[in-house]
């Protein structure tokens, strides 16, 4: 694309029918476009502006590649990164996420604008995940079916949309958990997960989103318990375990790189994990913490009535994938 030299430079680019990836006169200062080009100008929650300028001047060619994939944008100017995969919202319906098929359009307002030698290559779109009859008729619902991330809030940075997972990739070292934006109370989750060899994460339930979950909530720990890393690690820090709570059996997971099936059932004070078929913790959380919890530490957060659910990162490459929840009358 290039602008040309005239009043008021400015254009954009909208996806999937919406705006917009922005085009700037950098000059124009007094509309704030000495930001750069390559933000999604019509966000209003998530990020608006690029992550740095890398427009060439006006009268000459710049080149744009977008990627979009689910509700997520990436925008590279000029070979620079300038938008890493932030949410581009409805601008039509800001209560709907984006649309999930629609045009492309070039934008002009008013002004001179050229684009050329326009290329797309699409995506294979994986096949939403479906609860089963019988979950349907259990009152079950969908937190994540692999095609967006609308239920989910906090570190989208580490927390991506990939063939059909949610990827934490700590390359990206942004930090911070990923979590539900509804809050449960007690629940069935069910989920499956990958672990690559010593991955280290945890499920926090009933956890605030500020603060160590495994102190002002409650964590589940995800772990790769046969990593020689954690060889001497005690017993209520392996897989499953109600962290510094409540040991949970080990065994039972699959080897890295296979996904395993896991239930987790939160109803009052009775917490259990049901791992690929086996129940590896069944204990009351009250009854454990009575005489002070195993790791001697204060938990304040352990008794919460309700909170969020969060994926907490360590550092560690973990996918998860077809993640419902039921939720139980109390």
């Amino acid at each position: 694309w290039k602008l040309f030299p005239g009043p008021e430079p400015d254009a954009g680019i909208y996806l999937r029918g919406t705006p917009q990836v922005q085009i700037w006169d950098t000059s124009r200062v007094d509309v704030g476009a000495q930001v750069g080009s390559g933000g999604l100008y019509n966000n209003q929650v998530n990020p608006s502006k690029p992550l740095k300028v890398a427009d060439l001047k006006v009268g000459e060619w710049n080149t744009f590649r977008i990627r979009m994939i689910g509700d997520r944008v990436s925008v590279w100017l000029n070979g620079e990164l300038v938008t890493d995969n932030v949410i581009l919202e409805n601008y039509w319906d800001r209560s709907l996420p984006i649309f999930p098929i629609e045009q492309i359009e070039l934008q002009a307002h008013g002004s001179k604008v050229a684009y050329r030698d326009i290329y797309i290559k699409e995506f294979e779109r994986p096949e939403p995940f479906r609860l089963s009859e019988e979950e349907e008729k259990e009152g079950f619902r969908v937190l994540f079916d692999g095609t967006n991330m609308h239920e989910w809030t906090g570190n989208t940075k580490d927390y991506v949309l990939e063939d059909g997972n949610i990827v934490m990739h700590p390359s990206k070292s942004f930090g911070g958990n990923l979590y539900t934006k509804d809050e449960f109370d007690n629940f069935v989750l069910r989920f499956e997960f990958m672990l690559t060899p010593g991955a280290n994460n945890g499920l926090g339930i009933r956890t605030p989103m500020e603060g160590d979950a495994a102190y002002v909530g409650m964590e589940l720990q995800i772990l790769d318990n046969e990593a020689p890393i954690y060889k001497d690690l005690q017993p209520y820090q392996y897989h499953g375990s109600v962290y510094g709570v409540i040991p949970a059996k080990r065994g039972y997971l699959k080897p890295t790189g296979e996904w395993n099936y896991q239930e987790v059932i939160a109803d009052g004070d009775h917490i259990k994990v049901i791992l690929n078929g086996t129940t590896i913790l069944d204990g009351n959380i009250r009854e454990a913490a009575k005489n002070g919890t195993m790791d001697h530490k204060d938990h304040p957060g352990l008794f919460n009535k309700k909170g969020h659910i969060g994926f907490l990162g360590h550092g560690s490459e973990v996918k998860f994938r077809n993640i419902r929840i039921k939720e139980l009358k109390n």
